[in-house]
């Protein structure tokens, strides 16, 4: 069995058009022998629209909560009147579709009489989206001769009660794909199930967060023992920078677990952070491809990439970022105190990206949130404190950096007319990281580009694709 494991995202099921690409692209798996299980987003802007209608109706603002409903139930009733034709399908199908928004507007009623959005009922609104869109999926699929049955992805995908943000349970979620998707596959059919949605073990609705619908992806590929997981997307795979700040940004063919994570977690929009663990442990590739250019090979990430003789593979930049500067001239080396400074970040559950110290002073980045001023608070109770805001974490990844006599100097010269506020090199053999002022984020990355990518690896990047762009707008 060639199980391939197919997450879509938002943009490739967000109205007829895209699921129509989406099952002419499942298709093409299923016709070459493979057996796909596929992982689906809610519609594109769905759960924004969802939680902006979760947010009106927990401030009492009941009638502006259910005409977002009403709008999104209008979309999704087009939608499925567009791709399923058969008369008894789509009346059964948009029969199913006013049952969840029923259901739904329940939900929204009793949250504008009691005003008060606890994050059970975050998940419980917001799964809708996916709920939705898989049962949509499923339909226009067997419309169009693919054999698909719908799984709720509630009873295989089994997490903790940690609500908008929860834990899988890696044991229990093998169990339940074995249970359900093993047979379902077995039979010829292509189970179609929605990703970000999971539930507690006592079958109470949980998300996996924002970008979860990856990470779905990968645990059931993980769970499946799948030959390959592909996240289908918008963009051609893991580029070598933003290709909206470098126009002559190149694809990458191939990159290792270790590189893909750094650019996931710094700031890279292609892949969620926490996708690629579940693929790692059972070393399973991972495609990144694009569903409005299936022909193009994607990105592969795999366990040890080949060598590549350009320094770094890609750029990426995490923006929104603030600096905390913590002085304290006589504890900063006094013992257990550093630990009492990270105590406080745990307590507002607030990571930190990069730390720099001296004799007298600890520096950290974290993500700009509401939260700031009480953590500045809390740590000013060991030390002097200042921070700041709009700043940019620009990350540099690549192969054996720490190991490269002159790359440092070789990084700043390209970026001599940035102001620099922090580095990081040496943690990581495979990242090189500083910080800036947010507003030079778009030139430092150009700069960047200009003196890395100027003579690519054709072994390691796409560098026919970026030639044959540059010469089409000459």
């Amino acid at each position: 069995m060639s199980l391939v494991v197919m997450k879509f995202g938002g943009t490739s099921v967000e109205d007829s058009a895209a699921i129509e690409r989406t099952a002419a692209i499942v298709a093409g798996r299923v016709a070459t022998g493979k057996s796909p299980v596929v992982v689906v987003s809610a519609m594109a802007k769905v759960t924004d629209q969802l939680l902006r209608a979760a947010a009106a109706a927990s401030q009492g603002d009941r009638a502006g909560a259910l005409a977002i409903s009403s709008r999104l139930r209008a979309r999704h009733r087009d939608t499925a009147a567009e791709l399923v034709q058969d008369k008894t399908a789509r009346a059964a199908l948009i029969q199913l579709i006013d049952e969840h928004f029923d259901a739904l507007d329940e939900v929204l009623r009793g949250l504008s009489a009691i005003l008060e959005l606890t994050p059970r009922i975050s998940d419980l609104i917001v799964s809708y989206g996916e709920r939705l869109s898989s049962c949509i999926v499923a339909d226009a699929f067997r419309e169009r001769g693919i054999d698909a049955a719908h799984a709720d992805a509630r009873e295989i995908v089994i997490t903790d009660s940690e609500f908008q943000k929860a834990a899988p349970l890696d044991a229990a979620i093998d169990k339940r794909a074995a249970e359900i998707l093993v047979p379902l596959v077995a039979q010829g059919k292509v189970p179609v199930m929605g990703g970000f949605i999971a539930s507690n073990e006592a079958g109470v609705t949980t998300t996996l967060g924002r970008g979860g619908s990856d990470y779905t992806g990968a645990l059931v590929g993980g769970a499946l023992n799948a030959e390959t997981i592909e996240i289908w997307t918008d963009v051609d795979g893991i580029m070598t920078a933003d290709p909206r700040v470098c126009r002559d940004a190149l694809r990458v063919k191939e990159i290792s677990f270790e590189e893909a994570a750094e650019l996931a977690y710094f700031g890279a929009k292609v892949l969620h952070p926490a996708t690629i663990l579940p693929a790692v442990k059972k070393n399973i590739p991972v495609l990144v491809l694009n569903s409005r250019n299936p022909s193009c090979e994607g990105t592969r990430i795999i366990s040890v990439a080949p060598h590549c003789r350009s320094p770094f593979k890609s750029i990426a930049v995490k923006k929104k970022l603030s600096i905390i500067d913590i002085v304290a001239s006589r504890m900063l080396m006094s013992h257990g105190y550093m630990s009492k400074v990270f105590a406080v970040f745990d307590k507002h559950k607030c990571p930190v990206d990069m730390v720099s110290t001296s004799e007298v002073s600890v520096s950290l980045t974290v993500d700009s949130n509401a939260s700031l001023p009480q953590i500045a608070d809390d740590l000013s109770a060991l030390a002097d404190v200042t921070y700041e805001g709009k700043k940019a974490l620009v990350c540099m990844v690549g192969e054996d950096i720490r190991g490269q006599n002159g790359i440092a100097a070789q990084v700043f010269a390209a970026i001599r007319h940035i102001n620099v506020r922090m580095i990081s090199q040496g943690a990581s053999e495979i990242n090189m990281s500083f910080m800036i002022e947010e507003d030079d984020a778009d030139e430092a990355v150009r700069s960047l580009h200009a003196a890395f990518f100027r003579d690519p690896d054709p072994a390691i990047f796409d560098v026919e694709a970026r030639k044959q762009l540059l010469a089409s707008s000459s």
